[in-house]
């Protein structure tokens, strides 16, 4: 029933059922992908991609089916079109207008990870940051250090605002880990 309630929140665009979701569902998308194809970069990026296309397409989930068949499904997509790119790069370029349609997740309150982030001195958080991949690293500098908006780092990055969303959910709840584990 949980998991009914936070995506009907999560369609109406509620930031904290979006962290629930990603949160309740990452590690089983991410070790699908794992398994198929047996490269920890590409899961990664695969199951970022899945999350934001889940996210743009919430509205269109059909309850009938158990939610994590439905994110199984996009990640396979996800995969069969990267496979068939058989390109680097995994990010599809997608068009401005599509671009405003993505998901506006809106991120005014302050989620458990933020409130935790916030609360470390400057010199310990920065040693935090490096313990994350490269590319959380990156978006977490951009968002926290250069205050740029969450357009500013698509445009700076090159992917979709989407993803972009999606990465910096991702590296906050890392950091909050990180954070938990080394008090």
């Amino acid at each position: 029933m949980e998991i009914k309630n936070q995506i009907e929140k999560a369609k109406k665009g509620d930031q904290t059922a979006f962290t629930f979701l990603l949160n309740q569902y990452w590690n089983e998308v991410y070790g699908f992908m794992l398994l198929r194809t047996q490269n920890e970069t590409n899961a990664e990026d695969i199951t970022i991609e899945t999350f934001s296309k889940a996210f743009d397409k919430i509205a269109t989930y059909n309850p009938e089916f158990q939610f994590n068949t439905w994110l199984i499904a996009i990640a396979k997509n996800v995969h069969i079109d990267l496979l068939r790119k058989n390109k680097s790069s995994l990010f599809i370029d997608i068009t401005n207008e599509e671009n405003q349609q993505a998901y506006n997740i809106a991120d005014t309150t302050p989620s458990a990870e933020d409130e935790l982030i916030t609360e470390q001195n400057l010199s310990r958080l920065l040693q935090f940051i490096k313990e994350l991949k490269p590319h959380y690293q990156e978006v977490i500098q951009l968002r926290y250090f250069q205050e740029l908006s969450y357009q500013e780092i698509a445009t700076k990055i090159g992917e979709p605002l989407s993803n972009v969303k999606v990465k910096l959910l991702r590296a906050k709840k890392l950091l909050a880990e990180i954070i938990r584990n080394k008090r």
